[in-house]
């Protein structure tokens, strides 16, 4: 266990046999995507987390406009709800998704800024309703990221559904507890395309797993679910 102090990680994904995960170009039936959402309930998780790039379709496009009062906005954190029973959280260190609302259904959004972003930035997210944390001034600690998700919003158990560099990092930090991975009946391929963890260049993080179940289900897919060994 991680001492309570920062949630439970669970790392939920479905990737190919050969590990990669832009599922775009595979076909996979309905029934896989159900199975991916039917699976991840039985965590009973708290919050997902995502980076940028993947919460850009459930952010929408809202205009971030220039204050006619440009007074500056401090580097503290933003928590505009504490109640909600579950939360979508969005890595955006550089402050570029123009939320048109503070919630996915229902799941109030909690962006992860750096304290570079502009004041503006803040200001607009203020205006939706979006709580923001800050993890760093240019670059995130995830670690100190996840004990305010803790500290904050009370948050017990994360699913982290990112991409590879993204799951990569947390890979690095030492901070996924979980891996649950529903293995599509997919060999892709693809050469240069993401993995389920792009840490580094090179050596990368080597982690050891220990085998904790497996089951077949429906379209073929194959759920294995592993402790990280610490």
């Amino acid at each position: 266990m991680n001492g309570a102090k920062r949630p439970y990680v669970v790392c939920h994904m479905v990737p190919s046999v050969d590990g990669r995960i832009v599922t775009a170009s595979w076909k996979l039936p309905p029934s896989a995507l159900a199975e991916y959402e039917r699976t991840a309930q039985t965590f009973a998780a708290d919050a997902w987390m995502i980076g940028r790039i993947s919460m850009e379709p459930y952010a929408g496009k809202a205009r971030v406009p220039s204050r006619k009062v440009a007074h500056p906005i401090p580097r503290t954190d933003f928590i505009a709800r504490r109640d909600a029973e579950s939360y979508a959280i969005a890595l955006d260190p550089s402050g570029k998704l123009t939320w048109k609302s503070s919630s996915i259904d229902e799941e109030h959004v909690i962006a992860v800024l750096t304290e570079a972003v502009s004041d503006d930035y803040l200001a607009f997210l203020q205006s939706k309703g979006v709580s923001y944390l800050f993890g760093g001034k240019t670059d995130l600690n995830l670690k100190r990221v996840l004990g305010k998700l803790r500290k904050e919003f009370g948050i017990k158990t994360l699913l982290l559904e990112g991409g590879g560099k993204i799951n990569g990092s947390f890979l690095a930090a030492d901070l996924i507890d979980e891996l649950s991975v529903l293995v599509a009946p997919i060999a892709d391929g693809a050469i240069g395309t993401p993995s389920l963890f792009d840490a580094r260049e090179g050596k990368g993080p080597v982690r050891p797993l220990k085998l904790v179940s497996f089951e077949k289900r429906k379209g073929d897919l194959l759920w294995l679910r592993y402790k990280l060994k610490r």
